[in-house]
């Protein structure tokens, strides 16, 4: 077992390696790379990041379909989407009724605020688990089907909020290796907690920082007690080190 010097080194140098530009090329961020305005960046993050499970191919070709099909102009497709539109789009469970909500959500979202601020912080659950629980509570008052609420994660019932602690890394770490975009302020990146997958998981497990077998809230928890000790200010940068081991390196 590593002690905890050698861990530090070890990951902060994995993360270096990782923590790149060449890391976009292979991974959906790519899509809300190509924009610069600073609503299309934030609906193709939250879109790409909700589908953001399997065949990462997959996810960025299916990213592309979504571009097509807001005519490589999401804001303002959003802000005028007419929800009697036709359209077909699927990626794995997600479909055009799921992407018809998001729309509609979105569109309803910008009109009133802004997607940050579905963020603030939360009362009754404090921390960056109230954070989602309030997202998706406000999130989810837009009319939709029951089949959809399975695309949006719920702490309140143990979900680790994979893709939406990705989609959280995106807009809030402050990023010197442009692949993070730090648009948002109102969130410190020390709150920020591991996009928790099967790869950083087991590589987690691996290296003693995580106990737990399942791959839940509590274990994003657990990995966080580490991660802040490892850097405080920025303990999510720590994905790009574990994610990295687990899918390119076969740690």
């Amino acid at each position: 077992m590593l002690s905890f010097s050698e861990l530090k080194e070890f990951l902060d140098q994995k993360a270096e390696e990782f923590n790149n530009p060449n890391f976009i090329e292979s991974d959906p961020i790519q899509i809300p790379h190509r924009f610069s305005k600073r609503e299309d960046i934030e609906i193709t993050a939250l879109i790409m990041a909700t589908i953001a499970w399997g065949n990462r191919k997959s996810i960025i070709s299916n990213g592309e379909k979504l571009l097509s099909l807001t005519g490589n102009q999401p804001h303002e497709f959003v802000m005028n989407y007419d929800a009697s539109r036709d359209f077909k789009f699927v990626h794995r469970t997600f479909n055009e009724i799921d992407l018809d909500f998001f729309f509609r959500s979105l569109q309803r979202v910008y009109s009133d605020s802004s997607l940050e601020q579905l963020f603030a912080s939360h009362t009754d659950h404090p921390g960056q688990r109230g954070r989602i629980i309030h997202f998706r509570e406000q999130f989810l008052k837009t009319e939709h089907e029951g089949r959809t609420e399975k695309h949006i994660a719920n702490p309140l019932k143990g979900s680790s909020a994979k893709r939406i602690n990705m989609f959280l890394r995106w807009m809030c770490r402050q990023d010197n290796k442009g692949v993070d975009f730090g648009l948002w302020k109102s969130i410190p990146m020390s709150d920020l907690h591991l996009p928790l997958d099967v790869h950083t998981g087991n590589v987690a497990r691996k290296l003693g920082i995580l106990k737990r077998t399942q791959n839940d809230w509590s274990s994003v928890e657990e990995i966080q007690q580490t991660l802040v000790q490892l850097d405080p200010k920025d303990p999510v940068k720590y994905d790009f080190a574990l994610f990295g081991l687990g899918a390119f390196e076969g740690f």
